[in-house]
């Protein structure tokens, strides 16, 4: 049996390196694709033996590539996306409890209540998401593309009766710092500039979200509140009714209706989501969304792609709906471990669907697709083998990229810009004293700072590396600098400005 499996394990080592030489053999016969297809499968069945020793690095079928999942900003369909930011979101309203309510209730706040402080950071990354995506396009067509497509996300939310992420991509949409981008403005259909007027109609502050509130109270079975508005009905209703009624008696009318306004969205938690999720596709917005950026920076960023003109007439918008700022105050409370989480969770997604060869290394045109789903795309970055990205040095170019890493000031080991080496003179590892033994590729090298180390010694270099510390300290090095004659924010637009929740 033993014999037999060495055969077999010599015979696939055989075959991978057949199918690595004359890849656009398999790619053009079907019939070969499927048989090929036949034999992994039962290499797989074979190779899960116990008793199989000998083991071997299956190379996928050329059939992978139409299995692949796509992570994709341009490829996500509107439908999807909507369902995905649907998944955070209802998953982060079910983690407010009761207590979490009755908190707000009494302080007025949602300091020290991490659930609510999360739902705010969801609601303002996505908001400025939104804005990001657009601003980070070159062209105006393509900013009207992307707007478009954001447009047809929110029709999605609408029907998924997903109000509070509504409410934050339209904030996004509508922001004064998108909708003064007068050339993209022009690009829109007039069904899209006609649906936009629609949805900020629908969340209008008007008469109390008179127009939101009457769709909410009709919709049945899942559905997801815009919580700010309900969390200032909780806080109007504390404020209106006394605690205590005469000879000290307490008011259990108003805790009555307390604990029904809390019981009604508590009771969305049993509601079972229409769709389902895919954990690559979580892992992409996750991190596109623990992006921070300040209202500056932004602005800075919306001039830099079009230049105030005179001569152009502003287009007359539609007036913006206004949401409850019920989340001031607010500082994000995101740690380095949580970061690198959500870094590796990423490129551990990246690896799985597009390193086909499972060599550890992707295709730079694949890597510049991924990082365009990121504001900081235009960032840097250095490869150690011509046309190919490394697993490493796409965690550190995200790493790197993150803008929240520099700004709450997180000296994160790997964020020193490793790569791999060949040393010709003798060289010591600054973490543990030895020698990097070897002939070639000895360790890893510092391009920043210059620390060198063995590969296992990388992940806990102890000292910080200077030169990043230096770049992060002053900014984000994947934001242009300060621009000093920035223009007044604002416009017509500027009163919805804050539906991205303050929590600076």
């Amino acid at each position: 049996m033993k014999g037999l499996m060495f055969v077999l394990c010599v015979f696939c080592l055989c075959l991978r390196q057949w199918i690595n030489q004359f890849r656009i053999m398999f790619e053009v016969d079907t019939v070969l694709e499927e048989v090929m297809g036949d034999l992994w499968s039962l290499v797989r069945v074979e190779g899960s033996d116990s008793h199989c020793q000998y083991k071997y690095k299956e190379t996928p079928s050329p059939s992978v590539k139409k299995r692949k999942v796509s992570l994709l900003f341009d490829h996500m369909e509107p439908v999807e996306m909507a369902e995905h930011l649907s998944y955070l979101e209802f998953k982060n309203f079910c983690n407010v409890s009761f207590l979490d309510y009755r908190s707000y209730v009494v302080h007025g706040s949602v300091r020290d209540n991490p659930a609510l402080e999360r739902s705010v950071m969801l609601c303002n990354g996505v908001s400025q998401w939104v804005q990001l995506m657009i601003l980070n396009k070159h062209t105006s067509q393509q900013r009207a593309e992307v707007f478009t497509k954001f447009i047809h996300v929110a029709q999605k939310l609408r029907a998924l009766q997903n109000f509070n992420t509504l409410m934050a991509v339209i904030g996004g949409l509508c922001h004064s710092s998108i909708s003064r981008l007068k050339d993209t403005a022009s690009l829109l259909s007039s069904d899209v500039t006609k649906t936009l007027s629609e949805l900020t109609e629908l969340l209008s502050s008007y008469s109390n979200y008179s127009n939101y509130r009457r769709l909410y109270n009709e919709c049945t079975g899942f559905k997801v509140p815009i919580l700010g508005v309900h969390l200032k009905d909780l806080i109007s209703l504390n404020e209106a009714l006394p605690d205590y009624l005469e000879d000290d008696k307490i008011n259990l009318g108003k805790l009555q209706h307390l604990y029904s306004n809390i019981s009604d969205l508590l009771a969305i938690h049993d509601c079972t989501p229409p769709f389902e999720a895919n954990k690559d596709l979580l892992h992409l917005l996750t991190l596109s969304l623990d992006l921070c950026y300040t209202e500056d920076e932004i602005y800075e960023l919306s001039y830099t792609k079009e230049p105030k003109n005179p001569k152009i007439q502003p287009v007359a918008p539609v007036k913006p709906p206004v949401v409850a700022e019920w989340g001031s105050g607010v500082t994000p409370r995101l740690d380095p471990a949580t970061i690198s989480k959500h870094v590796k969770q990423m490129v551990d997604s990246i690896m799985k669907n597009y390193d086909l060869n499972m060599d550890g290394y992707i295709s730079l045109e694949d890597f510049e697709k991924i990082a365009a789903n990121f504001p900081f795309s235009f960032c840097t970055h250095e490869s150690d083998r011509e046309g190919e990205i490394s697993r490493e040095e796409i965690t550190s170019y995200f790493m790197r990229g993150m803008s929240v890493c520099a700004k709450l000031g997180f000296n994160l080991h790997n964020l020193h810009n490793f790569h791999e080496t060949t040393y010709k003179r003798p060289t010591f590892c600054d973490t543990c004293g030895g020698f990097l033994w070897g002939v070639i590729k000895q360790g890893y090298h510092c391009k920043d700072c210059g620390v060198n180390c063995h590969k296992h010694c990388k992940d806990v270099v102890g000292m910080e590396c200077i030169k990043r510390f230096q770049v992060t300290s002053s900014s984000c090095p994947c934001t242009p600098g300060p621009i000093s004659s920035l223009h007044t924010k604002g416009n017509s637009w500027s009163e919805f400005s804050y539906i991205s929740l303050d929590i600076n």
